[in-house]
């Protein structure tokens, strides 16, 4: 088992990857963890500090090769609203419910709930059964990478 000695970003310029790691959301966000790559390989990832794996990225290996971040594709509820002032509120009561989203100007997009699903809708929502890569946002008190702890508002 090849252990990672380093996270290059989507624009590294190191090369293409030998073989890929395919993650959802949550396996994205990881600080220790045994990752199986598409090939079958096993890689060690063992950072000082929870980190997001960015798509497109690359985990360096010891033996200097490269294994590309990929993103998984996840089955989702597509939520739009009537206009954008609906959008929002329809925002607030996902997020009072504690429920990772990713948020765009025209849509909402979460992880498959039934019970999420007929809250949206018997609030007017349109709500779309839709299967492609999810990049919720993190909460404002994640650690961000090698930024530290603290409130991810705050400017730095």
């Amino acid at each position: 088992m090849l252990r990672v000695v380093s996270l290059l970003p989507p624009d590294h310029g190191r090369g293409l990857p030998y073989d890929t790691v395919i993650l959802d959301h949550s396996e994205r966000r990881l600080r220790r963890k045994l990752l199986r790559l598409t090939r079958g390989d096993e890689v060690m990832v063992d950072f000082p500090q929870t980190i997001t794996l960015e798509p497109n990225s690359a985990l360096e290996l010891e033996d200097g090769r490269l294994a590309g971040v990929v993103a998984a594709e996840e089955l989702l509820y597509e939520v739009r609203g009537r206009d954008a002032a609906h959008l929002v509120r329809l925002a607030w009561h996902i997020g009072n419910r504690h429920t990772s989203a990713q948020l765009e100007a025209d849509r909402i997009l979460i992880k498959r709930d039934h019970v999420l699903k007929a809250m949206l809708i018997g609030l007017g929502a349109a709500v779309s059964d839709v299967t492609e890569p999810f990049f919720a946002e993190h909460g404002a008190y994640h650690s961000h990478g090698d930024q530290g702890h603290g409130h991810a508002l705050l400017a730095r």
